[in-house]
């Protein structure tokens, strides 16, 4: 069983991309649509149960074994189309799974519900118009926020990440600004100009005496 913290409340069972719900209550009824209003008014988003596969009848099966606990039969959220002469599921998802019984042929559907057997899982037809039921099994889909955007916490570690990335980057940029700033200094204080020699009016006079004695 999977956690249900994607679903409306702690009281569903999440399995796989649906929550589910048993509503244990008694319903009395003038037609399937009075107890899909127990499911449609109870949460946004939610209908009777469709079943799609093997894996969600198994898992709808065990979890009335283990936490349900109903005795009776359920009714799917399932009508008897006459315009084209086929079962449809409430929701309007497809009919691509079905867990009818052998012997559940009959001619005239009108009228007729489906049910879910609670202690073995099998589909079977009934008459619609039945005083009252046992509860209402529903159904809803993960909210798209919960299913395709990232945690909260998730999020803010991407920006701790990210910002700390850019800190790192422009430090080390810095850096290597300043070393080389240094390195270039360095390298300009090390020429030196050769030394001139400085003269004075002493030795051009007696540079003067000295040549004009030779001369």
């Amino acid at each position: 069983m999977e956690k249900q913290e994607d679903c409306p409340s702690s009281t569903w069972v999440q399995f796989q991309s649906n929550c589910y719900i048993f509503l244990e209550t008694s319903i009395k009824i003038g037609n399937i649509e009075d107890v899909r209003n127990q499911c449609t008014d109870y949460a946004s988003g939610a209908d009777m149960i469709s079943i799609h596969n093997e894996e969600e009848n198994a898992f709808i099966l065990e979890t009335f074994k283990k936490r349900w606990k109903s005795q009776d039969d359920i009714l799917l959220g399932m009508f008897y189309d006459t315009d084209d002469e086929s079962f449809k599921w409430y929701d309007k998802s497809n009919m691509t799974f079905n867990k009818w019984k052998n012997s559940e042929d009959s001619p005239n559907l009108i009228d007729t519900c489906a049910f879910f057997q609670t202690k073995s899982g099998i589909w079977k037809k009934g008459n619609c118009e039945v005083s009252s039921v046992e509860g209402a099994l529903c159904k809803a889909a993960v909210s798209y926020e919960k299913k395709y955007l990232p945690d909260n916490h998730i999020l803010i570690t991407a920006l701790v990440i990210a910002s700390t990335t850019i800190l790192t980057i422009t430090g080390a940029i810095v850096w290597f600004l300043y070393k080389r700033n240094l390195t270039s200094g360095l390298t300009n204080t090390s020429y030196t100009t050769a030394p001139q020699l400085s003269y004075n009016d002493d030795c051009i006079l007696v540079d003067a005496e000295e040549n004009e004695y030779i001369a």
